[in-house]
């Protein structure tokens, strides 16, 4: 099994960095179409992912009314199988980025701390952890060199905000390398002000790397 993904080409013909963008519950590749031209990176190239299973004409990542973990399971695998497909064709891992949103966020904390190679950043929006103790156990050797972004909004109705934070916490006294930012918001990204926000996320190791 694969999954279904579109190539956004970076305005720089030559760049070579990339950020896989995966979308949260009922959603597709297709409600973030929007996403390159806001971000407004030229040498960013995008990879648009659709979830593995069908979704009330959308897509999710997992079981929301039965066992989660499973589905977790497979789909955290079906990503490492495309970063390792991506590295292949010549993307270095240190300059990919897993972005995610709600589900997606949950995937790109999965995906990302049990990659066995440091990628340039993980940013995780409205989303939360399903098993922290088990996400621990399976994590990479070199996940806490992993930097992560992750954004909250202060009343999101699905994933309650206290909760995400105390998850973030342990993580952080763990020692993971966690950006937090909350936003009084909903489960949504907050405009400008947020966007702003995962911009300057993405430009610093692309700065660095000029340096």
């Amino acid at each position: 099994m694969k999954l279904e993904t579109y190539f956004v080409p970076a305005r720089e013909k030559e760049s070579k960095w990339l950020m896989f963008v995966l979308h949260g519950l009922g959603d597709s590749l297709n409600g973030y179409s929007w996403m390159p031209s806001e971000m407004q990176l030229p040498w960013m190239n995008y990879l648009l992912v659709n979830a593995p299973d069908e979704y009330y004409g959308g897509y999710s990542w997992y079981d929301i009314y039965g066992e989660a973990a499973p589905g977790i399971d497979r789909s955290r695998k079906l990503l490492i199988q495309l970063l390792d497909q991506k590295c292949s064709e010549g993307f270095s891992a240190e300059n990919m980025f897993l972005f995610g949103f709600s589900q997606g966020c949950l995937m790109t904390l999965e995906a990302g701390l049990c990659y066995p190679q440091r990628l340039a950043g993980l940013i995780g929006i409205s989303g939360y952890i399903h098993d922290l103790e088990g996400l621990i156990k399976r994590a990479s050797h070199i996940s806490k060199l992993q930097k992560i972004l992750i954004t909250h909004g202060t009343y999101d109705p699905l994933l309650p905000f206290l909760s995400v934070k105390k998850q973030m916490q342990k993580l952080k006294e763990l020692g993971y390398n966690i950006e937090w930012h909350e936003f009084q918001k909903e489960h949504t990204i907050a405009g400008e002000e947020e966007l702003k926000v995962i911009r300057d996320f993405a430009r610093k190791p692309y700065q660095e790397s000029l340096s």
